[in-house]
């Protein structure tokens, strides 16, 4: 016969057990992929954020956020303002993904060099050509390298009125994660690396300027085998859950590999 010590033991387990299935449900996963990737090889994630890189060709991007959506999936294509040279590249754009069925953008500032009339992503969402469409901001809560911290404060207040979400860059720090999440005036988007191997974690953030966790990175690396180990964020995920419930996977280790981490923790939603 069971005790009631056995008794408890095995209600606090059932307790623990749909507690954990329950912090699943409530997160959801993203992913972010160039317009030339594989769709075969995604995982069965709802939003899928398509790029358009500094000197890439807009019509790849809207293309691929069509075939997404034949696909059943929820594209994002991303509106960088820096590399849209006029308005009427930028309705032509915005026209072809509202022809393909897309509903949701990601509006960015993009690439330092300014190739046309935009240069911060306010000024493309004033146009009005996003109105009725979900849109999502970039956050940065390590700071970037093109900005100073007060003018992305400032940057942040004037366009989250127009917008419904933020997606940060990638990052480490979840002291910075929790700090801009708390403070943030809209919902938060996690920006985390997918599994990668330290080595290619170091070459991404010294791209992006991420000094806290470049810092934490090398300091982790100091050997050969560190460099080649994979690194998942299953431990930020963790600090971060219940605080957060959207995470965005940013597959520098490609897809494949990030495929398989999800499915090996059950993140698919």
């Amino acid at each position: 016969m069971a005790t009631n010590f056995q008794f408890l033991d095995m209600l606090n387990f059932f307790d623990s057990f749909f507690k954990k299935d329950n912090d699943l449900e409530k997160m959801n996963f993203s992913l972010e992929i160039g317009p030339h990737t594989d769709l075969e090889t995604l995982p069965p994630v709802k939003d899928v954020y398509v790029t358009m890189l500094p000197g890439g060709d807009y019509k790849e991007t809207a293309d691929k956020s069509g075939d997404l959506v034949k696909k059943g999936f929820n594209p994002v294509p991303h509106f960088p303002a820096r590399s849209i040279t006029d308005l009427d590249m930028l309705k032509d754009y915005v026209g072809q993904v509202k022809e393909a069925g897309v509903k949701q953008v990601l509006i960015i500032g993009g690439d330092r060099d300014i190739l046309g009339n935009y240069h911060c992503s306010l000024q493309l969402i004033e146009t009005g050509l996003f109105d009725g469409m979900k849109i999502g901001i970039a956050g940065h809560p390590e700071g970037s390298p093109n900005m100073s911290d007060q003018a992305i404060d400032e940057a942040m207040k004037s366009k989250s009125s127009f917008a419904d979400y933020i997606v940060t860059q990638w990052t480490q720090d979840t002291n910075a994660l929790s700090e801009f999440v708390n403070e943030a005036p809209l919902p938060v988007h996690v920006g985390l690396a997918g599994p990668a191997s330290m080595k290619t974690l170091i070459k991404f953030a010294g791209f992006v300027g991420l000094k806290n966790t470049l810092s934490f990175a090398k300091k982790n690396a100091s050997k050969i085998f560190d460099l080649l180990t994979v690194q998942t964020p299953h431990d930020v995920i963790q600090e971060l859950k219940g605080n957060v419930d959207n995470f965005h996977i940013y597959a520098f280790g490609g897809i494949k590999k990030t495929s398989e981490w999800l499915q090996k923790e059950n993140y698919y939603v």
